[in-house]
């Protein structure tokens, strides 16, 4: 069995109204020192398989549903 960790972040210069709304929480909860906080979706797909394989399909999944290529970026990482 091969898993596939998949990472979901927006772009630079799409906005992230909640990463913004958690540093606004944190910083009222008494945090200091924070420059900005983004949010990431991350996907664990266990698969069988070859690894190679396993990343294609990976890769067609995220261009086909877990992330929308005019926002988003994506990344694989297989173990």
């Amino acid at each position: 069995m091969v898993v596939a960790e998949v990472r979901v972040e927006l772009k630079k210069g799409v906005a992230d109204p909640e990463g913004k709304n958690t540093l606004k929480a944190l910083e009222l909860l008494g945090f200091e020192g924070l420059k900005d906080v983004k949010s990431v979706k991350v996907f664990e797909i266990q698969m069988d398989g070859e690894a190679g394989d396993v990343e294609k399909k990976v890769d067609e999944m995220c261009r086909r549903l877990l992330a929308n290529p005019v926002i988003h970026n994506y990344s694989i990482k297989i173990t």
